[in-house]
């Protein structure tokens, strides 16, 4: 070959060679572009045409009876289907079609597919009987440090003893570890983001609180002194992960306490849910007069309205005296418990400063005893009469 047919080649193989460039990069710029970016809050349009789609949605916070808490829901060796599908229909009866119920992220971490597998079953169980769950993601609440395993028992007349945190103070307080719960939260939702057995996402149950009657100053003192802004801090985090998995389903996080009046006279975290959630939660444990004006507070957004925590017998707040409120302003209700079991919800908060050594002359939270029966046949049967199943 001469000296002009090397040349010639050798033009003709750069040539080539940045056309195979060219292409390369055209074909990673067209993937690139294909990724789907993070979705954007619902509009009050989007929200409200979901919201016109449900029935007013009346249901429980849900751990089945032999559970103390979430771990030992969802972890396999205590997984108990029978015993849900027993439970879930007696919420069928009341005329329930929703239930909130709390995830964690052990399961996940220890047994991912066994996880999902086990939410699978749960979602199928829940259809059956008509019902279209809340899964709430985090929890703030009550002991920081989550193990895998057998979970303790009960510690007698305690509220909540052995409930337990997610994600933990360990990981809580080490954000390296927090890419790990982005993948945790992209990945569970992302694998059920379409299904349509799943009502809303909860992203995390009373971010900020710091559990200073439980956990807290006021007794156990295991807290990190910045838990609310921690707190803060993941939740914010958790709302863009579980947007980058571009759910069908809303999302949200509810308020707990504080003022409502306007954007402006909240704290922080109140501002961010109120102002990012797709459909507005909130908890309220209060007097109707308090449940009236908190609700009269919300409507300045213009987004459906679902109290996910309330029913607290001793401080006021009753089937019989909030659900003609909720009702009459379309705002959807969950109460708090359902079974009397190993949670011990039937004992107040304040039995963390002062002992029970027996059952409470009235329950604080719960609706049945673990036969089935009523703990007090009057508010069955107007449950029933709210929801229309009586009819």
């Amino acid at each position: 070959m001469n000296k002009l047919s090397c040349m010639a080649a050798l033009c003709l193989l750069c040539l080539f060679g940045c056309q195979q460039s060219n292409q390369n990069t055209e074909e990673k710029a067209v993937e690139k572009s294909e990724d789907p970016k993070p979705a954007t809050q619902w509009t009050v349009e989007q929200a409200n045409s979901w919201y016109e789609k449900q029935p007013w949605l009346v249901g429980s916070n849900f751990v089945p009876s032999n559970a103390i808490n979430q771990l030992e829901m969802w972890q396999a060796d205590t997984w108990s289907p029978e015993l849900i599908d027993k439970e879930l229909g007696w919420a069928e009866g009341l005329g329930m079609n929703t239930m909130r119920v709390y995830l964690h992220d052990i399961p996940y971490r220890t047994d991912k597919d066994g996880f999902f597998q086990r939410i699978d079953e749960f979602l199928s169980i829940c259809q059956k009987h008509n019902i279209r769950p809340m899964l709430v993601i985090f929890d703030s609440c009550w002991d920081p440090f989550p193990k895998a395993g057998k979970q303790p028992e009960p510690k007698k007349g305690l509220h909540n003893s052995g409930w337990v945190q997610s994600p933990g103070k360990d990981i809580l307080t080490d954000k390296s570890q927090w890419p790990e719960m982005r993948t945790y939260v992209v990945e569970l939702i992302g694998h059920f983001k379409d299904d349509d057995r799943i009502l809303a996402w909860d992203i995390t149950n009373e971010p900020d609180n710091d559990n200073a009657s439980s956990y807290g100053d006021n007794n156990l003192k295991e807290e990190p002194d910045n838990k609310k802004e921690l707190g803060v801090a993941l939740v914010k985090a958790a709302f863009g992960w579980a947007r980058e998995a571009h759910p069908s389903q809303p999302i949200t996080s509810a308020p707990w306490y504080g003022d409502w009046s306007s954007p402006e006279k909240m704290n922080d975290m109140n501002r961010f849910l109120f102002t990012n959630s797709d459909i507005i939660t909130f908890h309220n444990y209060d007097k109707p007069e308090d449940f009236k004006q908190r609700v009269a507070w919300i409507k300045q957004f213009n987004r459906p309205m679902i109290c996910t925590e309330y029913m607290a017998r001793p401080a006021g707040s009753t089937f019989q005296a909030i659900l003609p409120i909720a009702k009459e302003n379309n705002v959807g209700m969950i109460n708090w418990g359902f079974v009397d079991g190993k949670s011990n919800t039937i004992y107040p908060w304040d039995s963390w400063q002062k002992a029970y050594d027996q059952e409470p002359p009235l329950w604080f939270h719960d609706i049945f005893r673990t036969n089935g029966e009523p703990y007090k046949p009057a508010e069955t049967k107007f449950i029933k009469e709210m929801t229309g199943k009586s009819m």
